[in-house]
């Protein structure tokens, strides 16, 4: 059951995305090579309590840290560790969340660390624009689907794939509600897009194949091909006029 938010709920996601988009953006800003992962997420933790806020992915199902980090093959789960560290080249994705008065805001970006490539410049572009195609999509009246298919279109229009087997979602009270939020799939299809529907969009881009697996650790999902991922996530909510990225 999608649960529509009320303008009150609306404002406390606004909230909660506003403080997510401020510390993404503070982390962005600390990646540089020779950083750990560990010592991004220690920041994060710093931050989270800075702002009087609970972290939204610190025990969720077991997982022990407050951001996700993914370097270049890792599609998304990345754990922190001391031992990660990001060299010259690498390609970072950052996932992370809070939750302020009950409500969940969500994001995600993907940086390149120091001097990277034109073919991993396009990658990230690419992605991040897949994100906004989505967004651009979510009107009243359209179709749960259209999102899907405006993503998957433009990313193999590219010369990329997107990952299946992990989606966007649903969000408020819970980090996933539904609807699940493919990246991929026809249009005009599934439930008709309403006032109050807030959604986590997240386009995960594969440089070569859509395959991918999880790792022993239970959590990192990587390329099977060994090939780069990117991704990018807004929560968004659908107000009468069109879509409100939250997390801004």
């Amino acid at each position: 059951m999608i649960v529509l938010k009320s303008q009150r709920e609306i404002e406390k996601m606004r909230k909660s995305g506003q403080i997510v988009s401020k510390i993404l953006q503070e982390l962005k800003a600390m990646v540089r090579p020779g950083i750990s992962t560990y010592q991004l997420d220690q920041r994060a933790e710093t931050l989270i309590d800075q702002f009087h806020v609970r972290p939204a992915f610190k025990g969720y199902r077991g997982f022990q840290h407050c951001i996700c980090a993914s370097i270049n093959e890792e599609v998304v789960h990345g754990i922190p560790s001391k031992q990660r560290i990001v060299q010259e080249g690498d390609l970072l994705s950052i996932d992370f969340g809070v939750i302020y008065e009950g409500f969940y805001g969500d994001s995600a970006l993907t940086v390149g660390v120091g001097s990277i490539s034109e073919e991993k410049q396009k990658l990230l572009k690419v992605t991040e624009a897949s994100l906004w195609k989505g967004i651009d999509q979510m009107q009243v009246g359209h179709r749960l689907s259209d999102i899907s298919h405006a993503v998957q279109s433009y990313v193999e229009k590219h010369g990329y794939s997107v990952v299946r087997e992990f989606v966007g979602h649903g969000i408020g009270h819970e980090l996933h509600e539904d609807p699940p939020i493919p990246n991929y799939g026809r249009p005009a299809e599934g439930p008709v897009l309403k006032t109050g529907m807030v959604f986590a969009i997240e386009p995960m881009v594969n440089q070569g194949d859509p395959d991918v697996m999880v790792l022993e650790d239970g959590w990192t999902a990587v390329t099977v091909d060994g090939k780069l991922s990117a991704h990018f996530e807004h929560t968004i909510a659908l107000g009468d006029n069109g879509p409100e990225v939250l997390t801004i």
